[in-house]
């Protein structure tokens, strides 16, 4: 049983190498046109016309195709195969922020007098007092207020005794002169209570009591004992803190998933063991140019005052996206171009499928096209059967030449093709991130092989788990001569590469050079 596992892990390690140049060498067959007869030159000729730019530009690079994978039950439990379901759930959107509390600006009130006169009294006298609706502010003494109440006080007495006059025209009058007079009261606010008291005792007050509007923290304070004041005086702010906003900082890119009415969740460092609920109430049209961020405005019930204007909160944005097709995170292989899944049909045939992701929540991916609900799914040792489907596909798409054909490069540089050795350097050794100098020496039966196509190809694996998708960079080579080729490549990345070099002649493959390389810190 020992025997037949470390065969079977054998069998992974070289299907895995040997993907890796099928895959350089069929990149690289697709990004070079072919070599005929009277394309090949000797280096006295001049330069290949192919020389200059060796790296190849994202629009050239091609996904190799993928066939479905056979395995049987002991090679599928000895490289780790797990499957599991793809299965619709009622799905919730996270988005985590940062927030500011603020006051609700309809929950605001302000307190002015709608005629000029004097402060006699303070009773609100320091801000962030709370107060009640009702309770007294301060009292004023105004010269037009004594003088309005005196002609209302007049106006009644003239109504009563013309009340019972026989001219036309003379009792209306004295009742309009009184109504005018209670009119003007009115448009300055005075109380409905005051004016009850002013009809009933007869007497002009001289200071009349401003009470509160609402209640709430006195935010901003201006009434001054002895102070004069106008219309235009704004003497206090009252704000009512039992609900207050809070200004989430929501980046740009996640707006979009956001909606007014959606529920959040604001959690207090102050308490740690309290959460508060919220809903949106809008998001503002604007985006900070600095942080790229918007503002969403939250509405929050605040019992006990325990938000205050200007704390520091954290927000947990919850928007329902519904019911959705998900599958396991661990189950997608990204391809940095490409996001497949491998389905289980039950018989040991793991059929690859591109899917189309939407969100993803927690540890699953939405699904929006490529799938079907009950599906079984691959959610572990991806990378070894994406390899496995790629081998078998490229040994499925090769098929072997026609008799003579392998014989063309030899026909044409006097040359066997199967026995080109390939001598491979790189200049700085190791390599290093950044650009890099790539020599490689063909030789034939100890002679220098001339008029070659040489591409070097880098690659790095996807690492999903990092969020990395897969790194592959071409560099095509340009002769030197005495079957000396020479090119850059500029590397993105530290760590581990596996390089293949392939010769092409006449668009025919003569030899293919494997090897790996770890790259270590640029200069």
């Amino acid at each position: 049983m020992n025997k037949y596992i470390v065969r079977t892990s054998l069998f992974w390690i070289v299907a895995l190498a040997v993907v890796v140049g099928v895959i350089a060498y069929r990149s690289h067959l697709r990004q070079q046109p072919v070599l005929h007869s009277d394309d090949v030159q000797p280096l006295a000729s001049g330069p290949s016309p192919q020389a200059g730019n060796s790296t190849v530009t994202p629009s050239q690079k091609m996904e190799m195709p993928l066939v479905p994978v056979q395995l049987s039950a002991d090679q599928m439990q000895t490289i780790g195969v797990k499957t599991g379901t793809v299965e619709y759930q009622q799905l919730t959107d996270d988005i985590r922020a940062t927030g500011t509390v603020a006051t609700d600006e309809r929950l605001i009130s302000y307190v002015q007098v709608r005629f000029p006169g004097y402060i006699r009294k303070v009773f609100a006298n320091a801000t962030y007092q709370y107060i009640k609706k009702g309770d007294p502010l301060f009292t004023v003494y105004s010269p037009d207020l004594v003088a309005t109440q005196q002609e209302y006080l007049l106006a009644r007495q003239n109504q009563k005794a013309m009340s019972s006059s026989t001219l036309d025209g003379v009792a209306s009058g004295a009742a309009s002169l009184s109504a005018a007079a209670e009119q003007r009261l009115q448009q300055w606010e005075i109380p409905s209570s005051e004016i009850a008291k002013l009809k009933s005792s007869g007497k002009v007050m001289s200071d009349l009591t401003i009470d509160s509007p609402a209640s709430g923290y006195i935010t901003e304070r201006n009434a001054l004992p002895n102070m004069y004041v106008d219309p235009s005086t704004r003497l206090y702010t009252v704000a009512d803190l039992s609900r207050v906003w809070v200004n989430a900082q929501v980046f740009q890119n996640d707006v979009g998933r956001l909606k007014p009415g959606d529920s959040a969740a604001i959690t207090v460092d102050a308490y740690p063991n309290r959460t508060f609920s919220a809903h949106i109430e809008d998001i503002l049209p604007q985006v900070d140019m600095a942080t790229r961020t918007v503002l969403v405005r939250l509405s929050v019930s605040n019992p006990g005052v325990k938000l205050k204007p200007g704390m520091f909160v954290n927000v947990d944005l919850k928007s329902a996206l519904g019911r959705q097709l998900v599958v396991p995170a661990s189950a997608i292989f990204q391809t940095g171009t490409r996001q497949l899944v491998f389905v289980n049909h039950d018989n040991g045939s793991l059929e690859p499928k591109d899917v189309v992701l939407g969100p993803q929540e927690g540890d699953s991916f939405v699904v929006l096209k490529g799938l079907e609900a009950h599906q079984q799914i691959v959610t572990s040792a991806n990378f070894l059967l994406d390899s496995e489907s790629q081998l078998q596909a490229a040994a499925g798409s090769n098929a072997p030449p026609s008799p003579g054909a392998g014989n063309t490069a030899q026909q044409q540089t006097g040359q066997p093709a199967s026995t080109v050795n390939i001598d491979f350097t790189i200049a700085p050794n190791p390599p290093q991130k950044g650009p890099n100098t790539l020599h490689v020496k063909l030789t034939a039966n100890g002679n220098p092989v001339f008029g070659a196509d040489v591409g070097v190809t880098f690659f790095m694996p996807a690492m999903p788990a990092m969020g990395m998708a897969a790194i592959k960079k071409t560099a095509q080579l340009t002769p030197k001569g005495n079957g000396l080729y020479e090119g850059q490549i500029n590397i993105d990345s530290t760590g581990t590469w596996d390089v293949t070099t392939v010769v092409q002649q006449n668009g025919q493959n003569v030899a293919t050079k494997q090897l790996r390389v770890n790259a270590e810190g640029g200069r």
